[in-house]
């Protein structure tokens, strides 16, 4: 089974965690650092000879056009991460739009090939702002990975469906694929466990998350997400003054990501977000023939 190997390319002082600290304003002042780092998991990637969706921010792609044609050059999906890191939430309508279109077209004058896939920053597409997901459509949008549904104090959709499915809206239908979390039960009580990477790739072992997958693979019969950023990668990044929740967050077992990726990469199949979505595509329209033909015996 597919399952899809994602990275959210923005930079270390592009977080939400340090948004209290960092102003956009002086986001030119820090050293640009996710160049270097991109190409750092782009050799990674070619090393263990996988493909994955790179969702890039606009701002990146401003700066760095020629990363952009970059990662698609060496065989892996572009797709868009928005403008400027901003909560889809925290945004008017036409804010949100002006912000995905931008991004969208910015990439595909880059690359002169149509993006067709979106996360949100910070995963912020939640119940107040299920309105983004017209907007997308409408953009032109064909699939949408941006619902967690897990408990967060940021983001989070909690009773949200947690596998690819299609979500009818006025302005039309979109693929969405959500983050990847594991049913389990604890003292009696079942709860979704976050293991679609990042943050939770760094805090929990990388064999239990690798076991996750496989099991939602095997027994659920459904493809997972595994996502990361590329300063996740870097342990020598300089270091922002934040609380100790936001610090906490980013810079936890920073040196212990590359290992974790790579036990990840050796342990299970992963592709492009669009290959697993055609792969899942493929099967569900086979399901309903399956079915008649066994009705049929």
């Amino acid at each position: 089974m597919n399952n899809a190997l994602t990275i959210d390319v923005e930079d270390y002082f592009h977080v939400t965690a340090f948004e209290g600290t960092v102003q956009r304003k002086d986001w030119d002042y820090y050293p640009l650092r996710v160049v270097d780092n991109t190409h750092r998991v782009l050799d990674l990637l070619d090393e263990f000879g996988r493909r994955g969706t790179f969702f890039v921010l606009g701002w990146v792609a401003e700066k760095a056009p020629e990363l952009v044609r970059a990662i698609a050059r060496r065989g892996h999906e572009v797709a868009c991460h928005g403008y400027g890191h901003e909560l889809v939430y925290t945004l008017s309508r036409e804010d949100f739009r002006r912000d995905v279109t931008s991004a969208k077209s910015l990439l595909e004058d880059i690359l002169g090939q149509p993006v067709t896939g979106y996360r949100a920053p910070s995963y912020s597409i939640t119940e107040r702002s299920m309105w983004a997901l017209d907007v997308l459509v409408e953009a032109g949008f064909t699939y949408d990975s941006s619902i967690f549904p897990i408990v967060h104090d940021n983001y989070g959709v909690p009773h949200a469906e947690r596998f690819p499915h299609v979500i009818e809206r006025e302005a039309g239908s979109l693929v969405e694929f959500p983050l990847t979390t594991l049913r389990t039960r604890l003292l009696g009580r079942e709860f979704n466990l976050p293991i679609a990477g990042g943050g939770y790739l760094r805090l929990l072992p990388a064999s239990l998350v690798a076991r996750g997958i496989k099991r939602i693979n095997r027994a659920e019969r459904q493809p997972a997400v595994l996502y990361f950023h590329p300063w996740e990668v870097d342990p020598d990044q300089p270091r922002i003054k934040a609380g100790l929740k936001s610090s906490f967050r980013h810079y936890l077992n920073l040196d212990k990501t590359e290992d974790k990726l790579r036990h990840m990469l050796c342990a299970v199949p992963f592709g492009t977000m669009r290959a697993a979505i055609a792969e899942w595509s493929e099967a569900r329209q086979a399901c309903p023939a399956a079915e008649a033909a066994a009705e049929a015996t």
